[in-house]
């Protein structure tokens, strides 16, 4: 066989360049393909992946995405058979509201005006384009996907899947039109759903006008109550103020009425309860408007007056606001509606028509003003609703929306969700509040370009629910002709007929479905549940033809692949996707969708700061992979906590590729001795040393311990149990190996070899392109890491491990010892003295030899003394003028140590969070001690010892000298030295720098 030749490396990684060498390679040897081919036919891994919105460039904020690709790869290396299929969100308002920015549109009207056909085109030329772009980012972020098969949620096949869902909740009586007070974007001129508001992303701090208002009393003259609001735009549409029943309210001596509990330091002239104050009725602040004819303002109780702000007198107008919607249905108020979709005031309320309800500030002020029923007007900084889409603040108003009732399904999906392995846990908890506490899901969304909803109610009385396009063809009266895909316009021109009465013109309501629909129902239609028989590019229908050629499989295929074994998305789509999925799975199969979830938080800077553009702190994805490398920036990702926020900036980044140089230089290392030394990796290994077999079982760990956290889905105990490894390979093993790879070794290169090649498995699927760039250069050239086996964990050697791990503690405390005492590590020592590692024993020679000490002693230590002092935080509350005494006492070293890290002082036992405790070297010794574990050097410096490290010295110096002559590893020297004395020690001299001789001189060196 002929022998090995390892590619020399560069000193650093040109992270991006390599990069892009590795995917050109991959799709050059159809790497993803071989893989697929291979475990084809293996155990199944389902995973099922959340779709990222089509609707832009892929930022750092979908980073999640190698999360996705990471275990995705390691379930492939341990021979699974997974369906890699990517999905894209295409359709909703994320969608419409950039395609209305980009077209200069700027309400419905102007979309209406601009033609619902040609809207919905410029919509799926968005989608195409950015998905296109994304599914590029997605390639060179790593990703392994079957890109030619996505999914698309806008396609005929998911509507049709979505339409059976609401035909099967229609049939259970859940499907029901409301007519409530909900939250109103009038930019977007549609109401939102309580799972698209919920977040804390979608309120921000706003300034508003702070109103303070008389609403004069009509059955007591010279009186008013007194109400606080933060929105002009409703008074108008007053009809009522409520009190708190059981709280007490006083009238000033001006007849203003308020909450007693308001104005504490106040003086009342009358005080009255609540309770006394209703049925009160009052001239409302603008009963001169149209919209206010027949209306009689009247006092009414509730039990939710707060008394924490405002006046404890709130203005009700159950036309613009939820709680006060509710409470015209408890007390038969009327209801004003002053605004329109557009947020504009509607005809009835005088000048302030067709205004704004910002534009109705000043008008409104200055009326109340003139009248002398305005008490205050300020400004107040609050916490307020924005549209998740569009960030326009929202308003509330009445109108009719479908939802789906969760009464039935409440209590299963929270019986499901305890079948469900959360990652982290905590987050398992938080579904089960939001279950708990989730309202009817209102699915209608007054909007174009999205699911049409398939409702056609009939002037009879009777709701058609149409639940496939077979039903619909089956039923229609007109406009199949012209339906080429189920959206908007073409839907809206299909009459049916009533199934009740036989009316042959019944339309649909022209509402569109809540984006979750769309996206909760992929388990079902991308895996072809209920489906007879496959259908070759079956999904790629409707908007989708094109785009994809993504089969319809069938109901064995279903089957296969239902539930998900794992998903993973952001914290926020517990209330969103999981939710939705969960919802429609449990209705139509009573199973959770999915089996395990890791579910993570957002983005945020380096300083944990959120990233925006206005800050100037955002990071665009494609800048930072080309900048910082994919390698990296998955690094960072994996490192983190996903309980808590991720950070991301180039900072990191810098400190991540320093940390993985160590590996980089570990494996150039290598090369360069195995090339020195033609090492053949497929020549058997010789006799192991101890060293060697440590470093056999601590590769060995690493496999076991990479393994566990992998199947926990867990990163980063990846990431933590390789840079732990890697510390031991080269810091260790490499370090205490030195001279036997400068006498060429055989052994030692294989073990090394080994060690490499097996930390390049278990660490690719977090960093793929570092990894297969360095098994090319180590393993093969022809065959991709992600083509060879998971490495199988061998018995792992637990005592030598634990021995070794001791005597890396032991010498890193001796350093600590040196450092302390201003003592360079090339200074020989006469001894060293341990107590507390047992472990370490057998290690004499090797903690002697790193520490450079003549012996090493195990046993007590008697070199220094033990100084205890008060930690006054936690002591001086519990001892209070006892404190000084015990301080005295410990001073003076008055004290007995107990089990425990406890102290008797005076009496009183302390706890070891009571006392600081510090070992101090005796004079001649350097101390130091952790958790357990002391040290003491002994700091004595005789004529022999000053010499020897003179020597080490000179050696250190040589070998500067040999690197800044250019000389190859290999090369020998002649040698002369200044100082004759050290000649005694020319045989290690020589050893040391390669050199042939040494003679006195001045200090010189050549080629020999």
């Amino acid at each position: 066989m002929p022998t090995k030749v390892f590619a020399p490396l560069p000193p650093v990684p040109d992270h991006p360049a390599l990069e892009r060498e590795i995917l050109a390679l991959w799709e050059d040897e159809k790497t993803f393909e071989l893989l697929r081919d291979r475990n084809r036919g293996g155990p199944t891994f389902s995973f099922m992946d959340g779709p990222i919105t089509a609707n832009g460039p892929a930022g750092v904020q979908h980073l999640g995405r190698v999360l996705k690709d990471a275990f995705q790869r390691y379930k492939a290396l341990r021979g699974f058979d997974q369906r890699y299929q990517n999905g894209f969100d295409c359709q909703g308002l994320w969608v419409e509201v950039e395609v209305e920015k980009a077209l200069g549109l700027n309400s419905k009207r102007d979309i209406e005006e601009y033609g619902l056909a040609e809207f919905a085109a410029r919509c799926k030329e968005r989608v195409a384009h950015f998905s296109e772009m994304q599914t590029e980012q997605s390639k060179r972020l790593g990703m392994w996907m079957d890109w030619d098969n996505d999914y698309y949620t806008f396609s005929d096949t998911n509507i049709e899947y979505i339409w059976g869902f609401l035909k099967e909740v229609h049939g259970r009586g859940w499907l029901y039109k409301g007519h409530r007070s909900t939250q109103w974007c009038p930019r977007c001129g549609t109401s939102l759903s309580q799972h698209e508001q919920a977040g804390e992303e979608n309120y921000i701090e706003m300034e508003h006008p702070s109103l303070y208002v008389r609403f004069p009393l009509l059955e007591r003259g010279g009186e008013a109550l007194v109400v606080w609001t933060t929105t002009p735009w409703t008074l108008p549409a007053n009809v009522a103020a409520a009190v708190k029943p059981d709280a007490e309210y006083g009238r000033r001596e001006n007849g203003d009425w308020v909450a007693v509990g308001r104005y504490p330091d106040e003086t009342f002239v009358a005080r009255l309860r609540g309770d006394e104050l209703l049925g009160l009725t009052y001239r409302g602040p603008f009963d001169h408007f149209p919209a206010q004819e027949g209306v009689v303002h009247r006092v009414i109780p509730w039990d939710e007056v707060s008394l924490d702000e405002g006046t404890g007198i709130v203005h009700i107008a159950p036309g613009a606001g939820a709680d006060d919607f509710e409470l015209s249905r408890v007390h038969d108020l009327p209801v004003l509606m002053p605004i329109d979709e557009a947020g504009r005031m509607l005809p009835g309320y005088g000048e302030l028509e067709g205004l704004s309800t910002t534009e109705v500030e000043r008008p409104v002020i200055d009326d109340l003003r003139a009248r002398d029923l305005l008490v205050e007007a300020g400004r107040v900084v609050h916490r307020y609703p924005i549209c998740w889409r569009c960030k326009t603040p929202l308003v509330f108003r009445v109108v009719d929306d479908w939802f789906i009732s969760v009464q039935e399904v409440r209590q299963p999906m929270l019986d499901a969700n305890a079948t469900v392995e959360w990652t982290p846990p905590q987050y398992g908890k938080r579904m089960d509040d939001w279950l708990r506490n989730m309202g009817d899901w209102n699915i209608s969304r007054k909007r174009y370009f999205g699911l049409p909803l398939p409702l056609y109610p009939c002037g009879c009385g009777h709701l058609n629910v149409i639940g496939s396009r077979a039903e619909l063809e089956e039923r229609a009266t007109a406009g199949l002709d012209g339906l080429h895909e189920l959206h908007r316009p073409w839907i809206d021109d299909v009459t049916i007929r009533c199934e009740s009465c036989g009316r042959d013109d019944v339309r649909r309501i022209v509402e569109v479905g809540d984006a979750w629909l769309d996206a909760g129902i992929v388990p079902f239609s991308t895996l072809g549940w209920k489906n007879p028989a496959w259908i070759e590019h079956g999904y790629a229908t409707g908007a989708a033809a094109g785009l994809t050629g993504a089969d319809l499989p069938d109901q064995a295929y279903w089957e296969r692949w239902f539930p998900a074994d794992w998903v993973t998305e952001m914290r926020e789509q517990i209330r969103l996707w999981f939710y939705s999925q969960s919802f429609m799975s449990i209705t139509l199969d009573g199973r959770s969708p999915y089996r395990q979830v890791l579910t993570y938080e957002k983005v945020y800077d380096e300083a944990g700061r959120p990233m925006h553009k206005s800050s100037g702190n955002m990071i665009e994805l494609n800048e930072a992979l080309e900048r910082m490398g994919a390698d990296v920036a998955r690094w960072l990702f994996c490192e983190q906590q996903p309980s808590q926020p991720l950070r991301f900036g180039y900072h990191m980044a810098d400190e991540v590729k320093r940390r993985l140089l160590t590996f980089w230089n570990s494996v150039s290392f290598f090369v360069t001795y195995a090339n020195v030394d033609q090492f053949d990796p497929s020549a058997p290994a010789g006799e192991l040393k101890p060293l060697d077999r440590w470093l056999v079982a601590r590769t060995a760990q690493l496999v076991r311990k990479t393994t566990d956290a992998y199947e926990r889905f867990w990163t980063p105990a990846v990431v933590q149990e390789f840079e732990a490894f890697v510390d031991d390979l080269s810091n260790w093993y490499i370090r205490r190996s030195r001279r036997r790879f400068w006498e060429g070794d055989a052994t030692a290169l294989r073990v090394l070899w080994d060690a490499l090649t097996t930390a390049i498995q278990v660490i690719s699927p977090v960093m793929p392109f570092l990894a297969e760039h360095l098994w090319r250069k180590l393993v093969s050239e022809d065959e991709s890491v992600f083509l060879a086996r998971w490495p199988e964990a061998a018995d792992v050697d637990e005592r030598l491990v634990a021995e070794v791990a001791a005597v890396r503690r032991v010498v890193e405390l001796g350093r600590q010892a040196r450092a302390a005492s201003g003592l360079k590590l090339r200074q020989p020592l006469r001894r060293l003295v341990v107590a507390g590692a047992d472990p370490a024993r057998e290690h004499a020679n090797e903690i002697a030899d790193e520490l450079r000490v003549r012996t090493v002693e195990f046993g007590d230590v008697d070199a220094s003394e033990l100084r205890v002092k008060p930690n006054l935080p936690v002591l001086g509350p519990k001892l209070g003028p006892l404190l000084r005494d015990v301080r005295a006492a410990l001073q003076e070293g008055r004290f007995e140590p107990l089990d425990g890290g406890r102290f008797r002082v005076n009496g009183h036992v302390l706890e070891p969070d009571e006392v600081l405790v510090e070992h101090v070297g005796k004079e001649g010794w350097a101390v130091a001690a952790d958790d357990g574990l002391t040290v003491a050097l002994d700091t004595g410096l005789d004529d022999e010892l000053l010499r020897e490290g003179r020597v080490l010295d000179l050696i250190h110096t040589v070998n500067a000298m040999r690197r800044e002559a250019g000389l190859d590893l290999t090369d020998r020297i002649r040698l002369w030295i200044p100082d004759e004395d050290l000649l005694a020690y020319a045989d290690r001299i020589k050893e040391d720098t390669l050199a042939v001789s040494v003679e006195p001189g001045p200090l010189r060196l050549e080629k020999a």
